[in-house]
């Protein structure tokens, strides 16, 4: 048999010596640092446990000092491999000094907040914990860590080939143009469009780049050096030119191990013998011992310093249970209408440290045929998995609690005095049982005892791995059945007394010292763990003064025993026939065991006392090692691969091996039973004799059910295996024990961990245990408390991921904690070969205890999924774990556009092209068209009607504080003009900013320059408050547009030459400046008029979300063509009126604002957006009050109001909009024009009415939505004023990476909405091209939007005459096609255009629908594909409540993402693995840096669109002042 090797020998000291020696050799020259005792010391002579080896000298017997070694996390011996240990310390001695070479966070001092010192429990306080799978094991680093700790960047210095941080070599910081990144930013962008205009303001104006010494710059070289070479298991790089994005299939090694042996056959335990006095049901036995040894001992309960309290006798038990089973059943109720009857279920809610009240409730119930389900005592509302207490209590159809009156007490109450409502919990009435609120039951009644059945006699609790609470049920015959094979297992004889260190209320506490004690006339000795708090050596002293026969205990009592057993020398374990260890069936109980009997023989201990087992809630006693023969030799142990283990077989561990587990069985087959090993996953198939599976049991003495879950009853309780084949092996049902192991030799069983901490990634499996202990075994004293811990899986892209989460000590540094979770990194991946996806230390006390003090696992990993764990340390380590990504795309090479073309028209596409409709076509019965220039416009409306008004401006208590008619604003055009020639001494010409707060006087300044033959300019005015953010960006422009004069007001001309002014410019260069705030009434002699239409009417300047200062020139035939169109669009007309809320500096804001209302003659209302900071209802309530039917705004306006009124906007009413339209040059944002729809459809908001724009730098409006019936819509519509409705369309995401479009439903997995940016003005023709090779693209595929009207600008103002960069934005040509001879401008965005269907009113009518994705230069190319930030930003927002804003941009190919924390600082750690898990899921890219800022740091313009550029430029020069910045490994 395979496993014959496994236990020869391996357990005597020669042995032992040599495997040791044989992994010490390569550090015996450097092992100085190490106590030369650990060279020597055998297992059978071990040094004391409580003291590491530099402190074994120091080791006092006095209490005080034990106490204070204790608290100070003293070696643990739960968790000690001795030859594993030896190895790991020496090459930690050796290698301390080194320091990871990683980028350690960057934090704000306020952000790392400890609890309050008089807050932190003892250390090992919470190791003590009741539920210790994660808290026992001490997983063995073995000589390969020398080797990955020589250098620690041989380890981490790994990443994806291919990732995102490392992404193929296509990946540019731009859209493509740009080879690489340099060092200063001017490089940078000196790549980038429009670059060389740029890169001298940015010089002149800006720092030329990052400094050298930057700390964030050095801090991301840090991060790139660890990410340089390529990780296990590298990934084939080839091109997929496909829709879908394939993820990677980790492929299976061809050398792992596989099963070899033969199918197992089912172990069958020895039979249950016969005993003549055994009693049909233990009601009976409790009957016969309370009424004949009535004045025996039963149970001896003890005061919190370990002293017997209290013992009660047989008699006393069944006397006080008669009488509660009476007062049950017949006095909580009346005679008709009792309130409890057989069957029904009972909780009982006793504390840990009263056995004797539980168990006369547990007869009591028993007695009176009702059902015990024994729970924790809750102690507050928000206790770690009381809700789903609750949940099983309502699920049993509990109403009644059992409870002592002292218990009662203390529980929490509102008020009033009442108990509160526990958080799930259903009502429950509270019954106390002290025996004076008990009734006598009268002599005539006597409770029915019948024979055992199948009836269920109590429940008892199991929480699953999700953290589910399940109820399983025992019934009597199972309860007896059980009992009856234990007293055989155990050799139990009448009037042994037993010491139970172990919860009275469930598992092995319950069923040795509550139940099996009762049937065998036992008397037990209970400890509790309240009195192991104070007196850790109680349960020894317990047997030594009982001279008890055996002991029920886990290894933690035994670690507690030897750190303590210096205390009181004088104790003998003589007596002790059994030491039963309940959770022997831990792998790493073996050392503790070990540790024990060296420790304890000389005190009478027995090493063949030892008796392991192995249990669960749902299959009971699995398992135990029956006492052995004095002198017999001991069984042997498995010394298992670890490897091995991971791919669920069983191997030797050969020499060369890194790892090994020893394990110890837990002894055969209970009696009666029979047990086989199926795969934990899919099917119960057998498994074969080398294989590692679930062990599942075959016996009356087991659960029967989960009480109300029949589904997962049935594949837990009523499991038949099957063989290879699928067929069944038999027709006995079989119990699923959550436990994995084999049968080994001899029929002797293993265990080599739980379902419940399986973490299975790549389909390896690994142990949540073992891999808390690989971590302690990596010096842990000084960082983090031992038995803190916790361990668990996260599902994230496609596989799991493992999370570390541990408790920090308070006096912890930042460098000893950063360098300790490196270490434990690294040893995990040296030990288990698996990546550790996040590891994260939270402050002390923090984590969710059990109420016995141990972690609570499901309640933790809920807390880091929901964003509320609250870390003080975190790393993430996607790069190493994540070996599933899709396969980097590669350009494909010699696709001409020819081809690309041939190719859409072979698969039926046509091509992406639209227009809006044909001017030449329009009827205009308009009187203005026969003037070319908007100045004649004005002259003729001043004679024709000077009183008509045109502007009307309000301020921000909604009251008019300006107006102007046409005649007006012509007379004040005119003396501005003459101020201009007068006092300026301009000429035709001649660059003018105007510089004036929104309103009137910057319209009556722009018409005073055209009137003057002088070129305006529109400046943002610098904001008083914030001169050296903005004065900086108005002497820009100055500068760049060379501005001959500045006309402004006298408040500003005042704050221009002001000494904060100076501070941030040279004020002695301004040019010269007029204010206009007192005009003379001097008659301008002569209006200029330019000498033909293609003059330059204005220059158009603004910055980019790109950090760009771009001016375009706007000839004055573009203007009056421009404002023809929006005439034609929108039907204005001079009785018109419509309400503007924008900014009126560039773009379509500013057209708008200053040119259509003298052009078409309506009359325009003008809101300041910066009104609104002081009064959030004025452009809604001036909508209402004035009954406009189009509005016009900006996104910003559009989210204040959104945000800021919600459902306050009483007295609006909105029925009247017809159109209230967003002006923007970005992706239309459909979820905040839904949203303001939604909220104020209530006060009469049509969802039809809201729309957007859509315009560019080369040209202002490519689109303007409107609904009013038009000359193209009036043979079409049914009603007068419907037009078509902006339509919308799910796109795949994963295409549009492809730079392909393909619809989707709505609802379909990574889908996107967009909505189409508005119809086409008049005359205006879009065409959808490929921005590389300038071919047409078909309507499937996503392009550059590229446009040629009539109202295109000229060109790009630069102070560089650069016609190459001209020609290529504003005159360029398609490279084949219809189309190529027409010259188009190229806009920067890219999108597409689909043919769609009409409103159904329209009568099927399809219109060509263009929509825009986003902006060229703000995509981001990783991994070969194309992303745009807004998509990234969207799911980065919606993880978690806290974050505000979202930004991300890309650095040296790491994606930087930086988040707004509106929340407390306490909760920016929590927000790193969000969004790295969002980013990773949703858009298969792993996130570099995550940056955590305050509110408000994310740049945004006065458009509401992120200045990402700015913002990174800030993010590597350090002046974020951020809250935390992590550095993803």
């Amino acid at each position: 048999m395979n496993f014959l090797s496994l236990f020869l020998g391996d357990i005597t000291q020669k042995g032992y010596e040599k495997k040791r020696a044989k992994l010490l050799a390569p550090y015996v020259p450097q092992t100085q640092g190490v106590d030369p005792a650990l060279q020597k010391e055998s297992r059978t002579q071990m040094p004391v446990p409580s003291a590491t080896p530099t402190s074994a000298s120091s080791s006092s017997s006095s209490s005080s000092k034990f106490h204070r070694a204790r608290s100070g996390g003293a070696r643990d011996e739960r968790y000690r491999s001795d030859i594993h240990t030896e190895a790991v310390q020496a090459a930690l001695a050796k290698h301390k000094e080194q320091k990871m070479a990683l980028p350690m966070p960057t934090k704000r001092r306020s952000t790392f907040v400890q609890s309050p010192a008089d807050a932190c429990t003892p250390p090992d306080t919470s190791s003590a914990s009741e539920d210790e799978g994660s808290l026992r094991r001490q997983a063995a680093l073995s000589a390969a860590l020398h080797q990955s700790l020589q250098n620690a960047e041989s380890w981490i210095n790994r990443s994806i080939q291919g990732s995102s941080t490392s992404s193929s070599a296509s990946s540019t910081l731009s859209h493509g143009e740009g080879k690489g990144t340099s060092g200063s930013l001017a490089d940078v962008f000196a790549n980038t469009r429009i670059g060389m205009m740029n890169t001298f303001i940015r010089q002149k104006y800006f720092p030329p780049g990052v400094p050298v010494s930057s700390r964030v710059s050095t801090k991301i070289q840090q991060l790139l050096n660890t990410l340089k070479r390529p990780k296990r298991p590298p990934l084939k790089e080839f091109f997929v030119d496909d829709f879908e994005e394939i993820v990677e299939v980790p492929q299976p090694d061809p050398n792992q191990p596989k099963p070899e042996g033969r199918q197992m056959t089912p172990v069958k335990g020895e039979p249950l013998g016969v005993v003549c006095n055994w009693p049909p049901a233990l009601e009976a036995a409790l009957q016969r011992w309370g009424t004949t040894q009535a004045k025996c001992p039963c149970l001896t309960a003890l005061d919190v310093t370990g002293k017997p309290v209290y013992t009660l006798t047989y008699g006393k038990l069944w006397s006080r249970s008669l009488k509660l089973a009476y007062t049950l059943l017949n006095k909580l109720g009346t005679k008709n209408e009792p309130v409890l009857k057989p069957g029904d279920r009972v909780a009982l809610v006793y504390p840990n440290n009263d056995p004797v009240m539980f168990m006369v409730a547990f007869y009591g119930c028993l007695l009176a045929e009702v059902i015990p389900v024994p729970i924790e005592v809750p102690l507050t509302r928000k206790d770690a998995g009381g809700q789903q207490i609750g949940f099983l209590l309502g699920s049993c159809g509990i109403a009644l609690a059992l409870t002592t009156e002292v218990c009662l007490k203390g529980l929490p109450k509102t008020q009033n005095g009442e108990i509160v409502q526990f958080k799930g919990w259903p009502r429950l009435k509270w019954v106390v049982t002290d025996s004076k609120y008990l009734s006598k039951s009268p002599k005539d009644w006597q409770p029915n005892i019948s024979a055992a059945g199948t009836e269920p006699a109590y429940i008892e609790y199991k929480t699953s791995k999700e953290g589910s609470v399940m109820g399983v049920t025992v019934s009597r015959i199972a309860m007896l059945s059980h009992c009856q094979a234990l007293s055989q297992a155990c050799n139990y004889s009448e009037g042994e007394t037993i010491v139970n260190v172990l919860d009275f209320k469930k598992d092995a506490g319950l069923w040795h010292g509550i139940l099996t004690n009762v049937m065998n006339k036992l008397h037990t000795v209970s400890v509790p763990y309240s009195v192991m708090k104070t007196c850790p050596l109680s349960w020894v002293q317990r047997v030594h003064a009982h001279k008890a026969k055996v002991a029920l205990v886990k290894c933690r009592d035994l670690h507690w025993a030897m750190m303590a057993h210096r205390d009181q020398r004088d104790v003998s374990l003589s007596s002790l026939r059994m030491l039963i260890v309940t959770d022997g069936a831990n792998p790493w109980s073996v050392s503790s065991c070990d540790a024990f009997l060296s420790l304890f023989q000389s005190h009478g201990l027995k090493p063949e006392a030892i008796c392991p087992c192995a249990t669960s809630p749902e299959a009971m006693t699995i398992a135990i090692r029956r006492p052995g023969v004095p002198g017999a030799p001991l069984p042997g142990r498995a010394i298992l691969s670890m490897n091995g283990l991971s791919f669920g077989v069983i191997r030797v561990n050969t020499e060369d091996k890194n790892s090994a587990l020893t394990v110890q069985d837990v002894g055969h087959v209970m009696p009666g039973g029979m047990m086989c090993i199926v795969k934990p996953d899919g099917p119960p198939q057998l498994c074969k004799t080398d294989e590692i599976g679930e062990i599942c049991v075959s016996s009356r003495a087991g659960g029967m059910m989960y009480y109300g879950l029949a589904g997962v009853t049935k594949n837990t309780f009523e499991v038949i295996p099957v063989n290879s084949a699928g067929s069944p092996v038999g027709d006995v049902p079989f119990v699923r024990s959550g436990l994995l192991g084999f049968v080994g030799p001899g029929s002797l069983v293993f265990v080599v961990g739980k379902m419940d901490g399986l973490l299975t990634v790549s389909g390896r499996r690994h142990n949540a245990d073992d891999i808390v202990a690989t971590g302690l075994a990596v010096e842990s004293i000084k960082t983090v408390y031992r038995g803190r811990i916790a361990v668990f899986s996260v599902s994230v892209f496609y596989d799991e991921r493992i999370v570390v989460v541990a408790e920090q000590r308070p006096d912890a540094s930042e460098e000893d904690s950063f360098q300790w979770m490196s270490r434990v990194l690294q040893a995990i991946d040296s030990i288990h070969q698996v990546g550790v996806y996040c590891l994260a230390l939270v402050p002390a006390n923090t984590l969710p205890k059990t109420p016995l003090g141990g972690i609570h696992i499901s309640q933790t990993k809920q807390h880091f999924l929901e964003g509320s764990l609250h870390p003080c340390n975190i790393l993430m380590c996607p790069h190493t774990c994540v070996t599933n990504l899709p396969k980097p795309r590669q350009k494909q090479p010699g696709v001409g556009p020819a081809s690309v073309m041939v190719g859409n028209l072979v698969a039926g596409k046509r091509i992406a092209q639209a227009s809006g409709r044909d001017l030449g076509q329009i009827e205009d019965n308009d009187l203005v068209k026969k003037h070319q220039f908007l100045t004649e416009v004005l002259q003729w409306r001043a004679q024709a009607t000077p009183d008509h008004p045109l502007f009307l401006l309000l301020n921000a208590k909604g009251t008019t504080v300006c107006t102007a008619t046409c005649l007006q604003l012509h007379k004040k055009a005119e003396r501005i003009a003459s101020v201009l020639c007068d006092k300026g001494h301009l000429n035709a010409g001649d660059n003018v900013v105007l510089l004036y707060p929104p309103g009137i006087e910057l319209i009556t300044a722009f018409y005073g320059c055209l009137y003057a033959g002088c070129i305006p300019v529109t400046v943002r005015p610098p904001h008083a408050q914030s001169l050296a953010a903005t004065l900086p960006t108005v002497r820009m422009i100055v500068e760049v547009s060379k501005a001959a004069c500045i006309l402004t007001t006298q408040t500003l001309m005042r704050l221009l030459k002001s000494r904060e002014a100076a501070a941030a410019v040279d004020v002695k260069t301004w040019p010269t400046i007029i204010d206009t705030d007192d005009l003379p009434r001097k008659r301008l002699s002569q209006i200029y008029k330019p000498p033909t239409p293609e003059m330059l009417a204005y220059l158009d300047f603004s910055v980019s979300t790109t950090g760009m200062l771009t001016g375009v020139k706007m000839s004055h035939a573009a203007v009056s063509g421009l404002c023809r169109a929006i005439k034609l669009q929108c039907e204005l007309y001079s009785s018109r009126q419509i309400a503007i809320c924008l900014d009126p500096y560039c773009g379509l804001g500013f057209v708008l604002w200053c040119l259509c209302s003298v052009y078409s003659g309506h009359q325009s209302i003008l809101i300041p957006p910066m009104e609104l900071e002081s009064n959030l209802f004025l452009w809604l309530s001036t909508v209402s009050q004035y009954k406009i039917r189009d509005t016009f705004c900006s996104y910003s306006v559009m989210e204040l109001c959104t945000k800021g009124l919600g459902n306050q906007a009483r007295g609006i009413n909105l029925s009247c909009v017809r159109t209230c339209v967003v002006v923007a040059e970005e992706r239309p944002r459909v979820s905040l024009t839904h949203s303001f729809s939604k909220l104020f459809k209530d006060i009469g908001l049509s969802p039809r009415a809201v729309s957007t724009t859509f315009g560019s730098r080369v040209n202002v409006a490519i689109c303007l939505q409107v609904t009013y019936v038009n000359f193209f819509f009036k043979m079409l519509t049914l009603q007068g004023t419907s037009g078509p409705d902006p339509t919308t369309v799910y796109v795949d995401l994963k295409s549009l990476r492809h730079d392909r479009v393909r619809l989707v439903e709505r609802g379909a997995p990574q889908s996107l909405l967009l909505s189409e940016s508005g119809k086409i003005l008049p005359g205006v023709k879009v065409v959808i091209v490929n921005p590389e090779t300038k071919g047409p693209l078909g309507d499937s595929h996503l392009g550059e939007i590229w446009v040629n009207s009539p109202h295109t600008a000229s060109g790009y103002y630069t102070i560089y005459d650069n016609e190459t960069l001209q020609a290529d934005h504003f005159n360029t040509r398609l490279s084949f096609g219809d189309a190529a001879q027409t010259l188009w401008a190229r806009t920067g965005y890219l999108g597409f255009v689909r043919r769609t269907e009409l409103t159904a009113a329209s009568g099927g009518m399809r219109h060509d629908a263009l929509y825009v994705v986003g902006a060229l230069d703000e995509t981001l190319e990783l991994r070969g594909l194309r992303y745009h930030p807004i998509d990234i930003e969207t799911s980065v927002s919606r993880t978690h409540r806290s974050i505000a804003e979202c930004a991300v941009f890309t650095w040296t190919n790491l994606l930087v993402v930086v988040v707004e924390l509106c929340g407390c600082e306490q909760e920016a750690l929590d927000l790193v693995p969000l969004v790295t898990n969002v980013v990773l899921e949703e858009h298969y890219l792993i996130v570099g840096v995550v940056v955590v800022v305050d509110p408000g740091v994310i740049p945004i313009n006065s458009r509401g669109e992120k200045q990402r550029m700015h913002l990174r430029d800030s993010f590597l020069a350090d002046q974020l002042d951020p809250i935390y910045v992590a550095y993803n490994m």
